[in-house]
């Protein structure tokens, strides 16, 4: 299987044990991230505005759930490019998880210094009612993220 292959379906592996991990967590009722808010923020980026007071009183954009998810899923395969990369091709041939639930873990920069910010949450949710338990969640899903990673990797690894 060729490189690019196999990141592609790592980086989809690794964002649906993401998203397994948020159904759990709402099934318990847990907040989860409402992906209609990210591609409300795309689609206003689009139009030139990236920062809001908070995207959930923002304009609706058009297709905006459908726009989140894909972004979510190009999110993790880039992240999964990422990994890739950066452990190399070794890495792909025998995946071992310290490497993929770290990456996952310092994945977690991003919400917290570039989306959080720009939604109106603050950096590492500062601004959000209860920060330090949304930044243990968001660490948490992040983390699963990495073990997400790991186990795309492997089971690649042992299919045909």
């Amino acid at each position: 299987m060729s490189i690019l292959v196999s990141t592609l379906l790592i980086g989809i592996g690794a964002t649906l044990v993401m998203d397994l991990w948020a159904l759990l967590l709402k099934r318990l009722g847990v907040t989860t991230l409402n992906f209609a808010m990210v591609g409300r923020w795309a689609g206003h980026l689009f139009r030139g505005r990236f920062h809001h007071a908070a995207i959930a009183r923002a304009e609706p954009v058009a297709n905006e759930l459908i726009w989140g998810w894909i972004i979510h899923y190009a999110v993790g395969v880039l992240f999964a490019a990422l990994l890739v990369a950066v452990m190399g091709e070794g890495w792909l041939r025998a995946p071992t998880m310290l490497p993929a639930l770290l990456f996952g873990i310092v994945s977690v920069i991003a919400p917290f210094c570039v989306m959080q910010p720009a939604m109106g949450a603050g950096f590492f949710a500062s601004r959000t009612p209860t920060p330090g338990k949304n930044r243990l969640r968001s660490l948490m899903t992040h983390g699963v993220f990495g073990l997400g990673l790991y186990l795309a990797a492997l089971l690649l690894t042992c299919s045909p």
